[in-house]
């Protein structure tokens, strides 16, 4: 059985993720002759193809696939070894990995993050703003701020504050087709809803589509955005009234709420990272910091 070369290992790794002999060399400082020598060499020494050649880029064969899984796992384990290597300096530093959805991330999140980088100026935050969860096991983050709890028995989670659901207008729309008093009346106004195929953890945010009436005909929208900063930003111009969360419509004097005695969903928003990191001084001086900023925030 031949040995693995870490070096050539670190090049297919880097191939790998970009889907391409020139991205991977851009990540390693490597030309892409380079990469390829390097790349070549590994499969001689392996007896097998790694990757299918093609015009738009590199597809990885089976035994490819199974080689970067394996490469996935061993560059996670370092990296995570790096970050408590580096934790163990008085003075929490390093990169910080954060991954939360677009509509939390960029409304919540990201105009606190600036108190947080003057105090610990050596931590360098790298913010991830996807509405899917990534992968904390396999790396892809290293702390996510999450609308649901996690299922995997691995991840620590705390909860970071619950948030209502209402339903917001803006002054201008409201102005020109008046203000509905009922939810059934939202049936003579325009709706913006959340994108066409929403899946958990967004998909309660279209209660108003039955207008009260869990069984009657779904309203028809106007528009449908998977965003759920879109959807703000649509009710701010005044296409139509969404339900939206509190922390992103909380202060906006663009929106305004109506409806106010229809109950809304609920949502919970956790902090969750894995067990890895539980004894990471980033992580926990990030938790702390977030967790005292919901103190001071009041809806």
């Amino acid at each position: 059985m031949p040995s693995l070369d870490w070096d050539k290992l670190r090049v297919f790794h880097a191939v790998a993720e970009a889907g391409s002999l020139t991205r991977g060399g851009n990540t390693l400082g490597l030309s892409q002759s380079a990469v390829s020598r390097q790349i070549s060499a590994l499969e001689d020494n392996l007896g097998t193809s790694l990757f299918h050649r093609h015009a738009r880029g590199l597809i990885l064969t089976e035994q490819g696939e199974e080689l970067f899984r394996t490469a996935r796992e061993i560059y996670g384990k370092i990296a995570r070894a790096e970050s408590i290597l580096k934790d163990k300096k008085d003075k929490p530093s390093g990169d910080l990995r954060v991954t939360a959805s677009v509509g939390i991330g960029s409304t919540w999140l990201t105009p606190r993050l600036k108190e947080f980088i003057e105090v610990y100026p050596d931590i360098c935050i790298d913010l991830i703003l996807e509405d899917r969860s990534l992968d904390l096991g396999m790396r892809e983050a290293d702390i996510a701020l999450r609308l649901q709890k996690a299922t995997q028995p691995d991840l620590i989670q705390r909860r970071l504050f619950s948030g209502g659901y209402h339903i917001y207008a803006s002054v201008g729309y409201l102005d020109k087709f008046g203000t509905p008093a009922t939810t059934e009346a939202l049936r003579e106004h325009k709706i913006v809803l959340y994108g066409a195929h929403t899946d958990l953890p967004f998909k309660f945010m279209n209660y108003i589509e039955q207008g009260g009436d869990p069984k009657a005909r779904p309203i028809q929208p106007v528009l449908r955005i998977n965003s759920i900063y879109g959807i703000l930003k649509a009710v701010e111009s005044g296409i139509g009234i969404a339900a939206l969360p509190d922390y992103i419509a909380f202060g906006n004097e663009r929106v305004v709420r109506i409806l106010r005695d229809v109950e809304a969903p609920i949502m919970e928003t956790y902090f969750v990272y894995p067990e890895e990191l539980r004894n990471s001084k980033r992580v926990a001086v990030f938790r702390d910091f977030l967790m005292e900023k919901v103190r001071e925030w009041q809806f």
